[in-house]
């Protein structure tokens, strides 16, 4: 692949952000790489347009948008007197940029079906390594602030924190594209309100009620959008689609895939056989490096017409919307309640007992708005005092934002009377 620059300037016209200007010669050539053009056949919500049939736009987006964000996050902290070489503005913004490379198919579905012991976060930085060994060792900088192992760590909390450019683009962006305007938030005037203050990303005082709100509506989305039932129903059946492919797959069972998918689906794959060493790329990462939506729809396709019952109906299920329902409380379902659960399925569908886990079951969703605890939002007076954002709001109930909220469920195909 040729590394050098092709082009001075690159325009991307985005529909949230607007114009959206690409100068950087490796920022450019990143993006025209297989690894980062695979994003665009990875929806940026899994299976969300199930409930809100706009919600189509792709981790591609997000990406470019969030690249966005730091350029304008950067231009302001210089502006105010921080210094950020322009090596670290490029390698910041490339942090953000490849931060979430490592997604697979359908969002989080792989990691709870094809792979373990590995989540997103970690093939990122496995790929992050690997594009490093094809550019000549010019991302050993991005790796470094990725990690948090480089010496101005504020560089890092632009990249990941409870204040970063990766959640005030996906919050703003999946509002738009969902609908939920509850879940927009101002990220250009948070931005403008940030600086450093002893290496900290900190936002400054006449910021307080644009962070106030930007915790609420993260709260709001969590339950509107990411964590809504429906959403959470349609995610289960398709975990579990996969999960009884892969079981077919390794008994031997013929059963169509590509060849990314049948990869997976026929090897017992953990972190161990993603691992980075030196030039040589192995399998699964090649494989995984090919694996998008596109993979896991196509497949579910050809399964619904399978002479296994119960992959043939669960893809079903998934193609005509037939999802399962759901029931949530705040205490955990009692064992003998999910037993009769299992017969009465069982019965339901004349389905064995041993299949019967794949249309029924029990697990929990949890969520919190804020950690104080995790790169605290720190709030700068204009005497020069900070104070976290919990202590210097008097509107937000930070006790009910940083508090864990757990919810246990049960689902079962609708038709099932309870």
């Amino acid at each position: 692949m040729n590394q050098t620059t092709r082009n001075n300037r690159k325009i991307i016209n985005d529909p949230v952000h607007g114009f959206i200007n690409i100068q950087s010669g490796i920022i450019f050539n990143l993006i025209e790489h297989k690894y980062f053009q695979r994003l665009r056949r990875i929806k940026q919500l899994g299976l969300t347009d199930f409930v809100y049939p706009g919600a189509c736009h792709t981790r591609f987006q997000h990406a470019i948008g969030a690249m966005y964000l730091m350029e304008l996050a950067i231009d302001v902290l210089r502006s105010k007197g921080n210094i950020i070489t322009n090596d670290e503005a490029t390698a910041v913004s490339i942090a953000i940029m490849l931060h979430d490379i490592g997604h697979g198919p359908f969002s989080h579905a792989l990691e709870h079906s094809l792979v373990s012991e590995i989540n997103h976060e970690e093939l990122s930085l496995i790929l992050m390594k690997y594009l490093n060994d094809e550019f000549n060792g010019r991302l050993t900088l991005v790796i470094d602030i990725f990690l948090d192992k480089y010496h101005k760590h504020f560089l890092h909390q632009l990249v990941s924190s409870q204040l970063d450019m990766d959640r005030l683009d996906y919050l703003r962006r999946d509002s738009f594209y969902t609908g939920v305007i509850e879940g927009a938030v101002g990220s250009d005037r948070i931005i403008k309100m940030l600086n450093v203050v002893d290496d900290q990303l900190i936002v400054e005082e006449k910021g307080i009620y644009s962070i106030e709100k930007f915790l609420i509506a993260r709260r709001l989305m969590y339950w509107q959008v990411y964590l809504h039932k429906t959403v959470i129903s349609a995610e289960q059946l398709l975990v579990n689609i996969l999960l009884r492919a892969k079981e077919l797959a390794e008994k031997k069972v013929e059963i169509f895939a590509s060849e990314p998918l049948k990869y997976f689906l026929c090897h017992k794959i953990t972190k161990r056989d993603f691992m980075h060493s030196g030039n040589k790329q192995v399998r699964a990462i090649e494989y995984f490096a090919q694996l998008d939506d596109y993979d896991i729809i196509t497949a579910i396709k050809s399964w619904a017409f399978h002479p296994d019952k119960t992959i043939s109906l669960l893809c079903q299920f998934l193609i005509n919307r037939k999802l399962f329902k759901i029931e949530m409380q705040y205490i955990p379902f009692k064992t003998g309640e999910i037993k009769h659960l299992y017969r009465k399925v069982g019965k339901l569908l004349n389905i064995d007992a041993e299949n019967v886990k794949y249309f029924a079951g029990t697990d929990s969703i949890s969520n919190f708005a804020y950690d104080p605890q995790d790169y605290n939002i720190n709030i700068l007076y204009k005497n020069g005092e900070l104070a976290d954002i919990s202590e210097a709001s008097d509107m937000l109930n930070t006790e009910v934002l940083s508090k864990t909220v757990r919810k246990f469920f049960i689902y079962f195909p609708k038709t099932l009377i309870r």
